[in-house]
Order: structure tokens, then sequence, then C-alpha cells
């Protein structure tokens, strides 16, 4: 019985809610602890091919001798369309593809976004394997303009030589697919959403020849001029839309290919100099997140992930001594080695994060740091829903007869039996929920008008949209604290429910997001993990005999409550990506315009769990924190 008491007894004990702030921080503390050990050599693993069907470098590469003049002459040729027209541009390089005795087919599209039409025009042609039976292909690709919007030259002039010399092979067991597109991101979007019958009708043609499933791409990014350019390195560029990711076993198949058989350095994540310390480690692996983070396309790969096709992008940078021969061998021998695949790549991880080259962390040792910063949300939306159910009326701990009111149960005896009544000190205080869940659903609708405003602002006012965005929702939580203050005043418990819900479904929504995007999962909970910290301070009770004195948070309110708006404030998602703009030297316009091409274009949903997740969180906490000023 004693026991019994004691553990019910527990229940009510103060010191418990004291518990989860500690927890939380320590949730945090931990998740970014983890996130920092990963660069180092007992964390991380060093990168392996899976399939070995695949049999990198095991082949002899034969591009080489007379391909170098063909290559330089249609470099020339290349050159020589900068000027011209869309048409007579796509018609060109579509007779030079049937002069190579391959099927060719072009395809417009037509994409409206922040008041700006993207418009442009596709040229593909089909190489059938002579051993191929038209079930499986591999793409290749050469965007007509790279990301940094430069004309992708000697790209485009080895697309075009890589087609005529795959021609005279008779060893293909996969039909190849030669793609000039009409930029880095739409148009590799438009032609493949075309592949996979999920088009647009009214923005995208559709295309007038297919070839079987697709099972990997590879884009070449080569903006030398009609000169040419001898290049260091390879920077291979991996980053899908929303975050998604190739098989690693694609990846790790280039770098085999460039670094071990053709003597080529590979580079990611514009990390030019890499000395493989643990700042470099820890740097590259922070760039990649804010990559995976943001889920914009990073080239003419990152279309195809989300259709399950594994792709990668190769792009030459620096000055070194290695030419297009030496890449166009890269690309014969990586096509050699797809052309030995059976089934999809899957063996190999599709979750990790890359430190260098040839090392990365999966996804069961980096998972944890996501999901502990998640889970201290959760931590506090449930010591909060404890708290809104404790009694209004606790015993004053200064008065004689408190033992007897704390105690747990009450033992009465009737009829010979006996029966366990809980006291007081362990009832629970019925919970109003209208208020509070009618207020965390009408916040997460509000999310909507900023979502619909930034996508579909032109953008020449989109500057002026931001601003004014701004300015609003750094005001609208203190309004809406003064107005319901003047129609109904929120008890201490609504307060408490409203911020119990929101974490509460903050915590979920990161959690799973965690499994899908890990970095803007671990991004978003790091820039909300204040909001566990944050409380409505209210006015204090009336002093009676039975009430405790105030303690030392309610004696100075209104100067914290104060400092909390002031914290709240600065964690406004609009004023964070205003801050990141600026530490980056990037014009938010930009931002916004990538963002809402994103959103028409790619298929992006990072702006949906801004603004459907984060922004609905922040908004609780601040109307919450504001109530206090107002009570």
């Amino acid at each position: 019985m004693a026991l019994l008491n004691s553990v019910l007894a527990l229940r009510k004990d103060p010191r418990i809610l004291k518990l989860p702030p500690y927890l939380s921080l320590l949730c945090i503390l931990g998740g970014i602890a983890w996130l920092l050990v990963l660069p180092l050599q007992e964390y991380s693993r060093g990168t392996y091919v899976s399939e070995n069907a695949l049999l990198p470098g095991q082949v002899h590469t034969y591009f080489t001798g007379s391909e170098h003049n063909i290559f330089r002459a249609y470099r020339q040729e290349v050159h020589g369309l900068a000027d011209k027209s869309i048409e007579e541009r796509t018609r060109r390089l579509g007779d030079v593809f049937r002069s190579q005795n391959l099927k060719v087919a072009t395809q417009r599209y037509k994409y409206h976004a922040s008041g700006r039409n993207i418009s442009n025009q596709n040229v593909y042609a089909i190489l059938q394997g002579p051993r191929a039976d038209a079930t499986e292909a591999v793409v290749l690709i050469g965007a007509w303009r790279n990301m940094d919007n430069e004309i992708n030259t000697s790209g485009v002039a080895l697309v075009l030589t890589l087609a005529r010399y795959f021609k005279r092979w008779s060893l293909w067991s996969k039909d190849i697919i030669f793609l000039v597109s009409g930029d880095s991101t739409s148009g590799p979007q438009a032609w493949v959403d075309a592949y996979h019958d999920s088009h647009s009708s009214d923005a995208v043609e559709p295309l007038s020849i297919k070839s079987g499933a697709l099972q990997g791409a590879i884009a070449v990014d080569y903006p030398a001029g009609p000169w040419g350019h001898r290049y260091d390195k390879l920077h291979i560029v991996y980053d899908g839309v929303n975050g998604q990711l190739p098989n690693l076993d694609l990846f790790n198949t280039a770098v085999s290919i460039a670094n071990g058989q053709m003597g080529i350095g590979c580079t990611l994540q514009r990390m030019w100099k890499h000395d493989d310390k643990y700042q470099d480690r820890l740097q590259t692996v922070v760039r990649g997140m804010m990559s995976q983070g943001l889920g914009h396309a990073t080239g003419p790969h990152s279309s195809f992930i989300p259709y399950h096709v594994d792709a990668i992008t190769l792009q030459t940078v620096g000055d070194g001594w290695h030419d297009e021969m030496s890449l166009g061998r890269t690309v014969e021998s990586l096509f050699r080695s797809l052309n030995n695949l059976l089934e999809h790549l899957h063996q190999s991880f599709f979750f990790y994060l890359l430190m260098q080259a040839n090392r990365f962390v999966s996804i069961g040792t980096y998972l944890p740091s996501a999901m502990v910063i998640a889970v201290n949300f959760s931590i506090t939306a449930i010591a909060l829903w404890v708290a809104s159910g404790r009694s209004a009326t606790i015993p004053n701990p200064a008065s004689t007869d408190h033992k007897d009111k704390n105690a747990a149960v009450t033992v009465v005896e009737k009829d010979g039996a006996k029966a366990i009544i809980p006291t007081a000190a362990l009832e629970i205080t019925e919970r109003s929920l209208f208020l509070p869940l009618g207020f965390v659903l009408s916040s997460h609708f509000i999310g909507l008008l900023p979502l619909y405003i930034f996508n579909n602002t032109s953008q020449s006012y989109l500057n002026l949209a931001f601003n004014a965005t701004t300015a609003i929702t750094t005001i609208l939580p203190l309004a809406t604290a003064f107005a319901l203050s003047s129609v109904k005043q929120p008890t201490e418990q609504e307060t408490t429910l409203v911020q119990c819900f929101s974490l509460l479904l903050l915590g979920m929504f990161l959690s799973a997001l965690a499994t899908l995007n890990f970095s803007l999962s671990f991004l978003i909970g790091i820039a909300a993990s204040p909001l566990s910290f944050t409380r409505a301070i209210h006015a204090p009770p009336a002093s009676s005999p039975t009430s405790p004195p105030p303690s030392f948070l309610k004696k100075n309110r209104t100067a914290i409550s104060v400092a909390q708006a002031t914290l709240i404030a600065a964690l406004n998602p609009l004023v964070l990506m205003k801050i990141a703009a600026l530490v980056w030297k990037v014009d938010i316009t930009d931002i916004l315009v990538k963002a809402a091409e994103g959103w028409h274009v790619w298929g992006l949903w990072t702006q949906v769990v801004v603004w459907l997740a984060w922004w609905p969180a922040w908004f609780c906490g601040a109307v919450v924190v504001g109530s206090g000023l107002f009570s």
C-alpha cells in the first residue's frame, strides 16, 4: 500500500514537470553532437560497389585518335549555333543525329512561373541496341545551357561525337538515348515527364518516339569555348529534386572509373580543395545537407531521380591537363558498366551523406541526429499536456495540513472490503479543447495564403510581396494575441494546450520528414528548437492563504515576455530566409523565382514544409508568448 501511494503521488510531484525542458535541451544538443562526430574516421565508411555486374573500369576504352578530330569539328559547329534561333538550332542538331542513322525527334515545352514564360525545345535521338529488345534504355544528356547559364559547347559536341562513336559498336544490350535539352532544369523535366506520360499537355509536347524503361542517365557539363579548355577535376553532382539521391553504386562507379581508370580527380559539393581532414569532411557534409534541404534541381540529372532513374552530372572544373578525350573515355566506360546491368540498381544505398569522393555515412548512422531533435518537441508537448491537466488549486506547501491534502490515496473500508480512492491531489482538471484545436488547425490553413502568393506572384512584385509578408507575419502574432484578449481572454490552460498541439504536430511532421529528406528535417528542427522553451507568462493569481507565492517569472513577466517575443520574431522563417540570403550574398528575389519555378516545373515541395509545418508552429508559439503580454 505504501508503494502504491508513492507511485501515485509521483504523478503529482511538481519536480517531474521540471525535467522535460532539460530532456529537450539534451535531445537538441545530442542531435547536433551526433552530426558533428560523423566526419570522424570511426563513424564513416569507405565507398564500395555493391552491384558486381557493373565491373567499373574493367573494359578497355577506344574513344581516342580520330574521334578527337570529329569532336573538334562538332564543337565548331555547335559554337556556330550559339546566335541562331531555337528552331534553327534544333533543326541543325537533329540533322546531325539523322546523319548518324539515328531515330530523331523534337519536343517543345512552355512553362509559366513568376510571370515569366519558360519556353524552349529539346532534341533527342535513339540508338537501338543491336543486342537489345527495346525494353531498357540509358540516357546521355548534354544541356544547351548549363546551371550557370553558359553555353555547354564542348558538352553538346561530346554528346554528338559519342552518338556517332557508339553507333559503330555492336555490344550494346540496351538502347541509348542522346538528349540535348534546351536548358539544364526545365528541359530535362519536360522530357522525362513526357517520357513517363505524366506531363501537362498544355505545357509540354508529348514524345513522338520512345524506348524502354530508363535504367540510368548521365549528364555532361563541359562549357569550354570553341577552342576547348583543359580541366583538372570532375565535379560529380548527384542531388536530386526534393532531396532525393541516386543509388550510391552509380556515384561509386563514376568515381572508380574517373579516378582509378582515367586518373581524373573527383570532387563534390563544390569542395575544390579537399585535404581529407575533419574540417573538410564536415564542410562537405554541411554543404550536402544545405543542397538536399533546399531540394532544388542542381543539374540536368535532378529531374530523373524522382522517377527512380539513377542519374548524375559530370562537370569539369579547374585548369589541368585532362581534355575532352579523357571525359569521353570516362563516359564510354561508364556506359559500358551500365550496359552490364540486368536490373535496376538496388543493392546499394539510396540514403547517405557523402563527405568526400570515397567516404560516406549511411542512413542508419546519421538518421538518429534528426530524430532526437524531432523528439524534443514531442517531449515538450507531453509535458504541456500533463501541465494543462493539473488542478488549479494546489495545496500550499506552507500550510500545516499539507501532508494530509497531498496524500495520494485514501483507503476506505466498507462491508469488510477495502477500496482505494484517489484524493484531490490526483484529480485532473477538465481540459477545454475547442479553442486550442481550432486555433492550431486555423494556423495551418493560414499558411496556404503565403504559399499561394509566393508561387503565383510576378517576378517584378516578388520583393515587395516578400517584405510585406515578412512585416505582416512578424506583427500578426501580437495582433492576434491582442484580439483574443479583447474578445475572450484565453486561460492559462488554453494557451498551454495551443502550444502542446502545435509542438506535437511539428514533432510528428519532422519525424516523418526525416526519413524522406533528412537534411530539411534537421535544419528546420534546429531553427524551431527555441519554441520548446518559450512559454506564456500570465499574471499571478490574487494572493490567498492557499495559493503559493508568485514565482520569479511572474514577478518579472513583462520583461521576460518582451524578451521572448523579440526572440520569436527573429525566428520568423522569412526573417531567417532573409538573413541566409545576406550571408550567402544571394538576391532574395532570385531565391523566390527559383522556388516558384520549382513549384510549377519540378514539383518542389520544400515550401509546403515551410508554410504548412514550420510556419504554423512558429505562429502558434509567437501567439502564446504574446498572450502573456496582454493577460
